[in-house]
């Protein structure tokens, strides 16, 4: 559970800090979904998503269940 509460919370951190660039500095689609290698928003998008797939093996885990 520790583990879930962890990643959650590193999530919420990390939305909190892209809402905050997106609204000082704005961002295009095109920026979002093709960003440059080793911006911030390619960064972002790489580690939320890695996130998000331990988030889910980690809530199977708990839940004993298999992801398929």
């Amino acid at each position: 559970m520790s583990e879930r509460n962890d990643l959650i919370n590193k999530m919420l951190e990390m939305q909190k800090k892209f809402i905050a660039h997106e609204q000082k500095n704005g961002i295009s689609g095109k920026d979002y979904f093709c960003a440059p290698e080793g911006s911030l928003l390619n960064t972002y998008n790489e580690e939320y998503m890695k996130m998000v797939d331990k988030l889910v093996d980690v809530a199977h885990k708990d839940k004993g269940s298999i992801r398929t």
